[in-house]
């Protein structure tokens, strides 16, 4: 569990940071919805230049490896709960860097999900007792006055 654990923190670390620096270099590029087609392209190509897009990409990409390590050891509904641990990482990294207003029902919420977070992984550890453990025979007590 420790290494779930630890590849999933690096994960959702990954993933935050490609989506802030995703959001942030498109901020920088402009508003797509206002654009007619040949302004969409020109920004696209814009993009791929513009070295927060490149990082965030790159960033993005290191998570779903990331992922995709973890899902070829771990059970899905216990790893994706922790996904979830994004939200917390997400809301910190746009108030300070993106400057996002976050109220204090949006923290109530990502502390909810911390707990749910908490709680399945917690319950993980607790469904996966050792083979030894579970093959063990229930011991019958000896009735007393039997000869």
């Amino acid at each position: 569990m420790l290494k779930t654990i630890i590849i999933m923190l690096l994960a959702v670390t990954a993933g935050t940071v490609g989506d802030i620096l995703l959001a942030k270099g498109m901020k920088q590029l402009g508003d797509l919805s206002t654009m007619n087609l040949r302004g969409i392209m020109e920004v696209a190509f814009r993009a791929m230049t513009e070295w927060k897009i490149v990082v965030g990409t790159a960033m993005l990409a290191l998570f779903f490896f990331l992922w995709l390590a973890v899902l070829s050891w771990e059970d899905l509904s216990v790893a994706l709960p922790m996904q979830a641990l994004n939200y917390v990482l997400v809301a910190v990294l746009a108030k300070y860097i993106l400057h996002e207003e976050v109220s204090a029902l949006r923290w109530g919420g990502i502390a909810l999900v911390c707990i749910g977070v908490m709680l399945i992984t917690k319950s993980s550890s607790s469904d996966k007792k050792p083979a030894t453990e579970l093959a063990q025979p229930i011991p019958i007590e000896s009735r007393t006055g039997d000869t």
